[in-house]
């Protein structure tokens, strides 16, 4: 039987990675309202001062360094969740106009969803109730030419989320103990942050077993 999870965050320590942008400051403010410990990262501490103000701890790194990542997952302790908001959007002009610069300037996205996941393995794996979750795009299930580059970020974002559940139900398997750890996929059209925040949230209200390698549609 996989274990019982609080009804909201309360009590969890919750790291959000690049989270300098609408959807970090709205995670972190009901995260803090949910009684839950923020740990909120960005490369620039004056765009982290906002997040401060609003309750969280705030550490200046790089979220797609896995170095960075690494000394951070070291200084702050036991951890409940990780969820990684480096994002952006580029495309249209067709297939002809998928450029290298564009996709090249979509790539963070995916480098911090390796970088956060692979660094923070071990503390995921020791919570009562780790959790993994990554923002996705309806793109991956309708690509289109114009946002090529795009969709293929986003799909790869999505391949190595899954290779991360996968990781969690084989250590658990082989530890005959029940699955504690979750990584999970959000995905939206549009993004809506206080929607996101609110799912994130919500990340305890279920156990690991149900919410393992799914993808949620945002809508």
């Amino acid at each position: 039987m996989a274990e019982r999870t609080d009804s909201n965050a309360a009590g969890r320590t919750v790291v959000l990675a690049g989270a300098t942008s609408a959807a970090g400051l709205a995670a972190t403010r009901a995260l803090v309202a949910a009684h839950a410990r923020v740990i909120a990262t960005g490369r620039s501490t004056e765009r982290l001062r906002e997040l401060a103000d609003a309750g969280a701890q705030v550490e200046v790194a790089d979220a797609t360094s896995l170095d960075a990542m690494t000394a951070v997952a070291s200084r702050i302790g036991p951890v409940d969740a990780v969820v990684p908001l480096v994002g952006g959007w580029r495309g249209g002009g067709g297939l002809a106009g998928q450029s290298d610069a564009d996709f090249a300037a979509l790539l963070p996205a995916l480098e911090a969803v390796r970088a956060t996941s692979r660094a923070f393995d071990t503390a995921l794996r020791a919570s009562a109730a780790g959790r993994f979750a990554i923002v996705s795009s309806t793109a991956v299930a309708r690509p289109l030419a114009g946002g090529a580059n795009y969709a293929a970020v986003k799909a790869a974002s999505e391949a190595w989320a899954r290779a991360v559940a996968q990781g969690y139900a084989k250590a658990s398997r082989e530890a005959g103990e029940p699955l504690r750890a979750a990584s999970v996929v959000f995905r939206a059209q549009a993004l809506d942050a206080e929607v996101l925040a609110a799912r994130i949230v919500a990340l305890w209200d279920a156990d690991a077993a149900e919410l393992n390698d799914r993808v949620f549609d945002l809508a």
